[in-house]
């Protein structure tokens, strides 16, 4: 008996789409698949030709095949499936899902009769000078933690929970559709494999009660915003006696009155007069540990000068040396100026024509810009 065409076998045109042949498949392939069809001898091999077909169209080289040389492209050992050998399950994957999704789900026959805990976030704030030296926290967590009436079982005065009677404590039960054997999550249980008649009172059969808990963390020194501190077995306690989650601890460092910081290194911006950055002098700069450096200004000092004082920043968090402090001159003008100040920065500037390089240089550049503009 001759083979129909497979455009005809799933009732599209030759230029159909490749979402217009899947969408006809999952149509024939539902309309004839055996299951529904118990009554019709015929079923069985209409739903391999169906899958025959998709199965040489829905590829663009096998497709091209058989629209330049028909089933010959096959029969001829030409790459493509040969008469009723296609790949069924390759070919019928998507109408398996639509038939028994609800069957098939990523839960069935994953019981648990303990659950681990789930893990927990704190997040917690601390200085620069903590980050800096480290500090030790004591914090309030509040989590779920083992139940003590029944220790865990979720049972009343301590009785085991008992195998669930639907599932046979396998936590899922299965069903035949056809020739099919499909698992989903038993109904009873929800998949734990044990049931509890009498559940505990104080944590209504969970195993775990909710309250607060006063933990000590050790902060290392060198933590920066966005470290995270793994507390093992800290986290929320498990169902029916399953091991506790973990509690992540998540540092953030506050901002610093005086310094700024940027990895291991520290900047500090320090004000001077406009004479001390002019005659240059000695000044008493802060440190992070709480000390004193003195740091030389060289005379002439610009506004935005940065010095470096090593080995005055922050420690690594993983050992390691310290990183470096720098300094950035910030050189004020002075304000509400006396009327004898007034009259000595007068007289200052009249001696000062050759002290000032930056500005002739500026000055210089932009009659240049001008006379080239007006020639």
């Amino acid at each position: 008996m001759a083979k129909r065409d497979y455009y005809e076998v799933l009732g599209v045109s030759r230029s159909a789409s490749a979402e217009e042949l899947k969408k006809a498949y999952r149509k024939k392939a539902k309309e004839l698949h055996p299951d529904r069809n118990s009554d019709n001898p015929d079923a069985e091999s209409q739903f391999k030709e169906v899958n025959e077909a998709y199965e040489a169209l829905k590829d663009p080289d096998k497709k091209a095949a058989y629209d330049r040389f028909g089933h010959a492209a096959f029969d001829g050992g030409m790459g493509g499936p040969r008469g009723g050998h296609s790949d069924f399950s390759s070919a019928s994957s998507d109408v398996f899902d639509a038939l028994f999704g609800d069957f098939m789900g990523g839960r069935a026959g994953a019981h648990q009769r303990a659950t681990r805990g789930s893990d927990l976030r704190y997040n917690l704030r601390i200085s620069l000078e903590e980050a800096f030296l480290g500090t030790q926290k004591t914090i309030n967590v509040p989590t779920s933690v083992t139940c003590e009436e029944c220790n865990g079982s979720g049972a009343e005065s301590g009785a085991e929970p008992q195998t669930c009677p639907t599932c046979s404590g396998m936590g899922k039960v299965r069903a035949q559709q056809g020739f099919f054997t499909v698992e989903r999550t038993c109904p009873t249980c929800s998949g734990l494999g044990q049931i509890i008649k009498n559940p505990c009172k104080a944590c209504g059969g969970a195993g775990r009660i909710e309250r607060n808990r006063s933990l000590s963390v050790n902060i290392p020194a060198g933590v920066e915003t966005g470290t995270k501190i793994r507390l093992a077995g800290e986290g929320e306690a498990g169902l029916r006696g399953g091991p506790q989650g973990d509690l992540y601890i998540f540092v953030s460092v506050s901002e610093h009155p005086l310094f700024q910081r940027d990895g291991v290194n520290l900047f500090c911006q320090v004000p001077v007069s406009m004479t001390a950055a002019g005659l240059g002098g000695d000044i008493e700069v802060p440190t992070i540990d709480g000390g004193r450096a003195r740091v030389k200004i060289p005379a002439g000092s610009q506004s935005g000068r940065q010095m470096r004082l090593r080995g005055k920043g922050m420690p690594a968090l993983r050992g390691g040396q310290r990183g470096d402090m720098f300094i950035q001159l910030l050189v004020e003008t002075p304000v509400n100026l006396t009327a004898r100040q007034k009259e000595l920065l007068r007289e200052f500037e009249k001696l000062a024509e050759d002290n000032n390089p930056q500005s002739s240089s500026f000055f210089s550049k932009v009659k240049s810009f001008w006379d080239s503009m007006k020639s």
